[in-house]
């Protein structure tokens, strides 16, 4: 047995240097270094590889995501359906096998990691889904939610300030159930981590709540069991397991920093193979260390079916509780678009009041619905009233607090909506985006449609200043693909914002404001479009056309009426989401925008860049192209030429050329 499981660990080397070496790019340290911590997680994991989504499957994060090649050799042994030639097509054209994992890419992968430190804060979602949804739904001799999330980091995800964000975070909440794998090599491109990271990252997560274990030696398997074992057994804190490893193990380069991101080349896949006393043909494996693996992934399969034959008699005592199970697994949402009281507003607002209205709505009908701030729930305006709070003494409120983590909580959402059975929310100020840039990235790549408020979301901040004024944040997020981009005019387009949010398959960012806009007569589900026409032209064409979002609206709105008077005859566009209104026909795209109208002009609190695509190279942009001052809103607005006679006048000038 001893021999099959050196065999097994060596296997995983093998075939991650062959896999790199013929790809000619890749990082083959920390899979020859961490073969073992990797192969004892998966031997104390619960899965079946015949059924990735298996509810109650332990999850595995890669959060060293360079390290792909880990994952890849491990999903290949143990049977999840990756083929010899899908290892040796490796960081090729359209492989399963890419740099860095990819959900929905690679079978078993539970979530894209690349960016050092996304993964681990991911695991630390995972682990608070499961938490939550085990206090939810299980019942004395029927723990219907009851698995492990594990994570394998590195020295650069420990470097990194997202980790420290979630660790803190993951530590406060007491998540038992997560298991991060430490693999200590002290190594990263640059060299040894003396020159840069002395601190002892175990006391630093003593300090923030975590059980420590330590590993003197990554290749003492036993040694992994035993500290696994005791990590499982730890109820009440996260545990971090410390485990010295040697970077490159078994290669020429073993312990060097030059082989943490490049092939061994040929001669140094050679000697790998002698010293690892390794004799199967390239990417050829032996039958045993596949028997052998075998075994782990049966036990999984017997794990599932008795699951399953629990949930029956779990349904049978409580089902209603069963229903509900089922119906948070899937995602179910009813007809939100026809709810009418949706579309219900009882006095002007903000759009943050208007956004907080509506989510107060939506929670009576998705009990799923589980979110909340980065410390700044009363200023977003993100709590649901009657939820009750998500706490480390009481896990059965769904607002959640965040702290002040921007960064680890946008990840840490990634990886709630991951796990299955819930539809997360998070938010924070709109210029405070910047810090969740990343993970909101890499929830545009994994196409996690995740809502994020994003509120105080112009000069319209006022006092607090240019550094609280977002400018170029609209622009930004606009250009990132699979990321859609709300900035609602009134209540009834911050309702149809909302419902797009929620039933889309890509994330959507929520620009609310701070100042009050009005309720405008025919605001509704046109907004469903992205772009409507919200006051048309008496004439059939148009002298000019006028778009704006959010809180410009009104403003243009009013524009009109102050145009009219000097017999120009405006239609008025609400443009609440570029990208919805880009997925429209040609044809309805023409009757709201006719290209025989030339004469066009945007306004918008912000970057003017994105406009341009509509406006043309005859048509103006009322936009921001300073950063902002600290003044009461309405002075700012003034100031930067958001009112209705810089709209009128620009107007002019326009028709005058």
């Amino acid at each position: 047995m001893e021999d099959v499981k050196q065999l097994t660990i060596n296997a995983i080397r093998v075939l991650s240097a062959e896999a790199i070496q013929k790809a000619n790019s890749g990082h083959p340290g920390l899979p020859l270094g961490a073969a073992p911590i990797g192969y004892a997680a998966f031997t104390n994991m619960t899965f079946n590889p015949k059924d990735t989504s298996f509810d109650n499957r332990d999850r595995f994060v890669l959060s060293a995501g360079h390290g792909s090649m880990l994952d890849y050799a491990l999903y290949y042994l143990f049977g999840f359906g990756l083929t010899k030639e899908d290892i040796m097509n490796f960081r090729q054209l359209d492989a399963k096998t890419a740099g860095h994992p990819e959900y929905g890419v690679c079978p078993g992968v539970e979530t894209s990691t690349g960016p050092l430190g996304q993964g681990i804060a991911n695991a630390v979602g995972m682990a608070i889904a499961e938490d939550y949804l085990a206090n939810k739904f299980n019942k004395e001799g029927f723990p219907v939610v009851d698995h492990y999330t594990y994570a394998l980091c590195g020295d650069g995800c420990m470097q990194e300030g997202i980790e420290n964000e979630a660790a803190s975070l993951a530590g406060s909440l007491k998540l038992g159930k997560l298991i991060v794998l430490y693999d200590d090599n002290d190594i990263t491109i640059e060299g040894n981590t003396d020159i840069t990271f002395t601190e002892d990252v175990g006391k630093r997560h003593e300090a923030l709540g975590w059980q420590v274990i330590n590993v003197k030696d990554a290749n003492d398997v036993n040694a992994l069991n035993r500290a696994i074992k005791k990590a499982k057994a730890e109820k009440n804190k996260p545990s971090l397991i410390v485990i010295k490893s040697q970077i490159g193990y078994g290669s020429h380069l073993v312990g060097k920093a030059s082989c943490h991101g490049a092939p061994l080349g040929e001669e140094g896949v050679a000697t790998l193979k002698s010293n690892l006393g390794w004799t199967s043909a390239p990417f050829e494996v032996p039958e045993e260390v596949f028997a052998h693996c075998k075994k782990f992934a049966n036990k999984g399969k017997r794990a599932q079916k008795a699951w399953k034959e629990m949930f029956k008699a779990y349904a049978e005592q409580y089902p209603e509780l069963a229903k509900e199970y089922i119906a948070w697994k899937n995602k179910e949402l009813p007809d939100l678009a026809n709810i009418e009281e949706l579309w219900q507003f009882e006095k002007d607002d903000a759009s943050r009041g208007y956004g907080h209205t509506v989510l107060n709505k939506l929670a009576k009908y998705i009990p799923h619905l589980i979110g909340g701030s980065a410390d700044l729930g009363p200023a977003n305006k993100s709590n649901m009233k009657a939820r009750g709070e998500y706490l480390p003494t009481d896990k059965s409120g769904s607002n959640m607090h965040f702290g002040i983590r921007e960064h680890a909580m946008s990840a840490i959402v990634n990886g709630m909506y991951l796990h299955g059975g819930l539809i997360p929310y998070c938010a924070t100020f709109a210029v405070f985006s910047d810090y969740m840039k990343n993970a909101m990235r890499m929830s545009a790549l994994m196409e996690l449609p995740i809502p994020y408020i994003l509120t105080h979301d112009s000069i319209g901040v006022g006092e607090d200043g240019p550094t609280h004024q977002p400018i170029e944040h609209l622009t930004g997020l606009r250009a990132m693909p699979n990321m859609k981009v709300y900035r609602p005019a009134d209540g009834r387009e911050t309702t149809a914002c909302w419902i797009g949010a929620i039933t889309g398959k890509e994330p959507s960012c929520l620009f609310l404001s701070r100042q009050t806009l009005p309720m405008l007569e025919g605001t509704g589900k046109e907004a469903f479009k992205g772009g409507y026409i919200l006051r048309d032209s008496a004439k059939k064409t148009p002298d000019v056309i006028l778009i704006a979002t959010g809180s410009e609206v009104s403003l243009i709105v009013d524009a009109k009426e102050e145009l009219a008077k000097d017999g120009i005859d405006a239609r008025v566009v609400s443009m609440p989401c570029m990208e919805e209104f880009e997925k429209q026909s040609i044809k309805y795209k023409e009757s709201v925008l006719p290209s025989t109208v030339r004469a066009r002009v945007a306004v918008e609190a912000g970057s003017p860049m994105c406009w341009y695509k509509y406006v043309g190279m005859d048509g103006k942009v009322i936009g921001m192209e300073t950063f902002g001052a600290s003044a009461p809103a309405k002075k700012l607005f003034e100031k930067f030429g958001f009112t209705v006679s810089n709209v009128v006048n620009t107007v002019k000038e326009l028709l005058d050329k």
